[in-house]
């Protein structure tokens, strides 16, 4: 288990076949695309400029007076398709404006292409944080990077077709 993953309370435990996504490192776009032996499908359902609620101010780390005041971020949303009509995972990526400065702006321009091909670009992976919960809509993960200097936060919800598919 990586140093930087933060466990779920005892309770609820992920299952044991979803746990090597939940603690993949480097690219998930990588290994989902190996398990559905093809590139994922992006359909985004939101882009664009969105304040931060104060819970995604804490997990992107912010403190103190930073907390209280309003800050806005890109955010992107989209639901990943693996080999069938499904969609596998849902997605969310905050980028602070802070974040999106020189060459990071080209995070703004992603379209229909998975974050992870412009993160893990250049090196396998990148400082993490990591926090693994569960949702009404699934497993999920919660990863704040430091790319380059800048932070950023992804969230990734395992649907449950994620698990129904055999690939």
């Amino acid at each position: 288990m990586p140093s930087n993953f933060l466990a779920c309370p005892a309770t609820i435990i992920p299952p044991s076949e979803l746990l090597p996504w939940l603690n993949a490192e480097g690219s998930l776009t990588a290994v989902l695309e190996k398990r559905a032996g093809q590139p994922l499908r992006v359909e985004r359902s939101f882009e664009g400029f969105r304040p931060l609620t104060l819970q995604q101010k804490r997990q992107l780390g912010l403190q103190g007076s930073m907390l209280n005041r309003p800050l806005l971020a890109w955010i992107r949303e989209v639901q990943l398709y693996g080999n069938d009509e499904q969609p596998w995972v849902e997605a969310q990526s905050i980028f602070p404006l802070s974040t999106l400065k020189g060459n990071a702006r080209r995070l703004q321009q992603l379209k229909g292409t998975p974050i992870g091909y412009v993160l893990f670009k250049r090196r396998r992976t990148l400082p993490n944080q990591r926090f693994i919960s569960h949702t009404d809509a699934g497993w999920q993960r919660q990863t704040r990077y430091d790319w380059y200097g800048r932070t950023l936060m992804i969230s990734e919800t395992f649907l449950p077709a994620f698990l129904a598919n055999d690939a």
